[in-house]
């Protein structure tokens, strides 16, 4: 999923019968490489005459290196590759979290990565290409697997939702995304967590209750006050907040993020980096007319100096309060406040 580029290159390796006996699949967790490694096996095996079922699970060996990264793991799998298969054309070796292996099974297994018997092809897959020794890596054709991107995340999510019969709302979907982090390992299990607690009608605010993240409505609201001058309502909104459970952090953190999405929202250009549902992207829109250049590049320093300032503060309350105050009174006509 969110990976054309290196999908649509192996696929064309293996119709044009080019495909390197050595891959390395690297990049962040939860991006697919190991799924897609088990694809590739499955793919090289298939004839015409088989069944799209044949899974082919006698050809693909699957050796996690986190465990199992000495000398004798790498030789005995040494005297496995020796063997021809009994089905399909080939043996598939996956090496899971390749980088920990130890320096002397790394050199274990240089010969055979550079000399693999016809029937055996190596697919090594990590999260940490830099650990990797150079004498490895210039054997191996590289794939850099990217973050998945919010967008296809959601996508993705919209797609299970629909075969599983649950209702959707593409907002709830875009949260559990961006919660993500460009892992789509954690989008499904924080999907799953989030519809045994709401059942088959995933709404917005089941979604921002189950995950502990503040609405963008409270984002929308605190703008409105920060625009319209008032400390004392500001003050209030944020005891809810805290009242709810939400650290000073995770406040003035969010607020940040929020002012940089109305500042994304000021040029047609840049709109495209807006990473929220089509219902948020109208109230961005809708705020960002009440905003000008120069409110939100204050209003960004402001905040972002705060969060700097979070960990090593005494008192995190007043400190954020101190911030807000600050952010209310940005371009205030009135007396001149410090």
């Amino acid at each position: 999923m969110g990976q054309a580029s290196i999908t649509n290159t192996l696929l064309n390796a293996i119709n044009n019968d080019h495909l390197a006996q050595a891959l390395l699949f690297c990049g962040p967790r939860g991006v697919g490489k190991t799924t897609c490694a088990r694809i590739l096996a499955k793919k090289i095996n298939q004839s015409d005459t088989d069944s799209e079922d044949e899974d082919f699970a006698f050809n693909i060996f699957e050796l996690d290196a986190a465990s199992n990264n000495s000398v004798d793991d790498i030789r005995s799998l040494i005297d496995q590759v020796r063997i021809p298969p009994q089905v399909g054309q080939y043996k598939v070796y996956i090496i899971d979290e390749v980088h920990m292996l130890s320096q002397s099974a790394f050199n274990a297994f240089l010969k055979t990565l550079e000399e693999p018997p016809k029937h055996a092809i190596f697919i090594l897959a990590t999260t940490e290409k830099h650990k990797i020794i150079p004498t490895i890596l210039s054997r191996c054709q590289i794939f850099d697997f990217k973050r998945i991107t919010v967008t296809d995340a959601a996508e993705y999510l919209k797609y299970i939702a629909e075969n599983q019969g649950i209702e959707a709302d593409p907002d709830a979907l875009h949260i559990i995304a961006q919660k993500a982090d460009g892992a789509m390992r954690d989008a499904l299990s924080i999907f799953d967590r989030v519809v045994s607690f709401s059942g088959n009608k995933l709404t917005r605010k089941a979604v921002t209750e189950n995950l502990n993240v503040l609405d963008y409505d409270t984002y929308f609201e605190a703008t409105d006050l920060i625009l319209a001058h008032d400390i004392p309502g500001l003050l209030l909104l944020f005891n809810k907040c805290l009242a709810q459970g939400f650290d000073g952090h995770h406040f003035i953190a969010g607020l940040a993020s929020h002012f940089r999405d109305l500042m994304v929202c000021q040029q047609q250009s840049t709109i495209s980096l807006l990473e929220v549902g089509e219902t948020a992207k109208e109230k961005y829109l809708e705020q960002v007319k009440k905003t000008g250049l120069a409110f939100l590049i204050q209003a960004l320093e402001i905040a972002n100096t705060c969060d700097l300032k979070y960990k090593t503060s005494q008192n995190r309350r007043l400190l954020v309060e101190l911030a807000l105050m600050k952010l209310a009174s940005i371009g205030f006509d009135g007396e001149k406040k410090k």
